[in-house]
């Protein structure tokens, strides 16, 4: 019965080794993840913004979506 114990317990400590090995690699993955769309951020504030190039940048939805509509919002008093 002890040895039955003994592969239980080596069972078990395999499994937290998985778990804790698969922590690990999704930790990296999701950090790399991060520093990708930071990098991509970055590049897009440096890069396609900087130098006041932000001036000439046209927004296609600029207008169309207004946070307050008076056709919408009519005062009803």
């Amino acid at each position: 019965m002890t040895s039955f114990w003994l592969a239980l317990s080596a069972a078990f400590k395999w499994s937290f080794g998985f778990f804790n090995l698969t922590g690990n690699v999704l930790n990296w993955v999701l950090f790399l993840v991060a520093t990708g769309f930071f990098c991509y951020w970055c590049y897009i504030l440096v890069v396609t913004l900087g130098g006041q190039k932000d001036k000439d940048y046209f927004s296609p939805t600029e207008g169309h979506h207004p946070y307050y509509d008076p056709k919408i919002y009519k005062n009803e008093g």
